[in-house]
């Protein structure tokens, strides 16, 4: 019987997914993802343009989902009115961590790949993107205590960096090394107290 196309296809991202995950996308080698996957050169190129291609079918969508989850929940508290805003810090960003730590769970293999193995590509700077994301909601916020006549007293924007990094750092740990789901929730959930206390302390709330 003939290898259908969808079956080729799937023989290429099955050999893609071993190859990227033994050796990262830089030393990852398309002729040992074609040999691996039973097919030809010609064939793989019928599919993806490069390597980067590849990846891209690969994780784009898990990527994609989780940004989106992520922006959504910081566009969501912004757009609560100022005054409602105090007594949401940490609950609106606590439901989205948890949604998208029981997404990262479900698609494991994929989320492996974008935070250990995907130097060169385009995913490699997701926690640099989120950290950004981050302070710039946190400096909104200040605004917004601002406005309420509640000032933060002034933060220094190397340590707000450190602060931020560390705690998305912390977050992708519990993926990272693949942590049992319960306890992954329970620490996500200690993480969130002790992050949001830590920066009701700081911003003198």
């Amino acid at each position: 019987m003939n290898e259908t196309k969808p079956d080729t296809l799937q023989a290429i991202l099955t050999a893609a997914m071993d190859e990227f995950l033994e050796k990262g996308f830089q030393s990852a080698s398309l002729r040992n993802i074609v040999k691996q996957a039973g097919v030809t050169t010609g064939a793989f190129y019928g599919y993806f343009s490069s390597k980067e291609a590849l990846f891209e079918a690969l994780v784009g969508e898990q990527y994609e989902y989780f940004m989106n989850c992520f922006c959504s929940a910081q566009q969501e508290f912004a757009s609560l009115p100022a005054e409602a805003q105090p007594d949401q810090v940490g609950i609106t960003s606590g439901s989205c961590m948890r949604e998208m730590l029981l997404y990262a769970y479900s698609h494991l293999k994929e989320f492996k790949l974008i935070l250990c193995h995907s130097t060169g590509t385009r995913f490699a700077g997701m926690i640099d993107e989120m950290v950004r994301i981050e302070l710039q909601a946190t400096h909104d916020y200040l605004n917004v205590l601002k406005s309420l006549g509640r000032p933060a007293p002034p933060i220094d924007e190397h340590l707000e960096h450190i602060l931020v990094t560390g705690m998305f750092n912390a977050f992708f740990e519990l993926i990272i090394h693949e942590m049992p789901l319960p306890k992954a929730e329970n620490y996500l959930e200690e993480m969130r107290e002790f992050y949001t206390a830590g920066w009701l302390k700081i911003m003198g709330q």
